[in-house]
């Protein structure tokens, strides 16, 4: 009974920590009781279908403590690294909103229970939904089936293959949200370069209260415009949780 305890609680730490650092699983808004209910469901299922690493019940108290921990650990890093890559479109709305001057107009989103920006919002909302209606739920089940693969309860990777991989993810997540919003970056430039020359050559105009509803505009037209991209993101996106994880 001993065993089948602790085997069992192996299990539930690591989906559980995976889960609480996830997001949409990991939102405040989402009621404790359906996520302790998701986590205890998959980690019956997996505690029967993915072998242990070790003989729960010829562990110690002390070792059976570690074991608990490592789980907590590398659930958390494989949580944290689907986080960081589900940040991407949510910091390339961030960098559009300073181009946009809209840094100060922020809400609190309901869901995360924070303050967010409004673009930065909607594009992570519409990037989430695409992910959802794409299967992508199934994507996160089976990075925690490859991981108990890669690594069974009661076994978990060095603290150098944590990093690597958080470190890894994090390069990634920064490329990909430049790369999204060069578009954005370059067309705000030319907005720039072209109201500096228009400051020229008409200096008797206020080109300050031409800038700014300059800038919105041109920035919710490019946004309306990059919404319908996002859809070809989510192939991407999946690309890279399959090669960053599991780790």
């Amino acid at each position: 009974m001993q065993g089948l305890t602790v085997g069992f609680a192996l299990v539930l730490t690591r989906i559980s920590a995976f889960f609480v650092s996830l997001p949409i699983f990991g939102w405040p808004a989402i009621p404790m009781h359906i996520k302790g209910l998701i986590a205890i469901i998959l980690s019956i299922f997996f505690y029967f279908c993915k072998p242990l690493a070790i003989d729960p019940a010829h562990a110690s108290s002390t070792g059976a403590i570690l074991m608990l921990a490592n789980e907590a650990v590398y659930g958390l890093a494989l949580g944290f690294i689907a986080a960081m890559l589900f940040a991407v479109v949510g910091l390339s709305g961030r960098i559009a909103e300073q181009q946009m001057g809209m840094t100060m107009s922020e809400i609190v989103d309901p869901l995360k229970g924070e303050e967010t920006g409004e673009l930065s919002s909607l594009m992570e909302m519409v990037f989430i939904l695409l992910f959802l209606s794409a299967n992508g739920h199934h994507l996160l089940l089976l990075i925690i089936s490859k991981s108990y693969d890669a690594f069974p309860a009661g076994s978990t990777p060095t603290l150098n293959t944590l990093v690597e991989g958080v470190v890894g993810a994090g390069s990634a997540m920064f490329i990909a949200a430049l790369r999204l919003a060069a578009p954005l970056l370059g067309a705000f430039l030319v907005l720039m370069v072209a109201l500096a020359i228009l400051a020229r050559l008409v200096p008797e105009m206020d080109i300050l209260t031409v800038t700014w509803p300059a800038r919105v505009g041109l920035g919710l037209f490019l946004v309306a415009a990059f919404l319908p991209f996002v859809a070809g993101f989510v192939t991407e996106f999946a690309d890279w949780m399959g090669k960053l994880l599991p780790i």
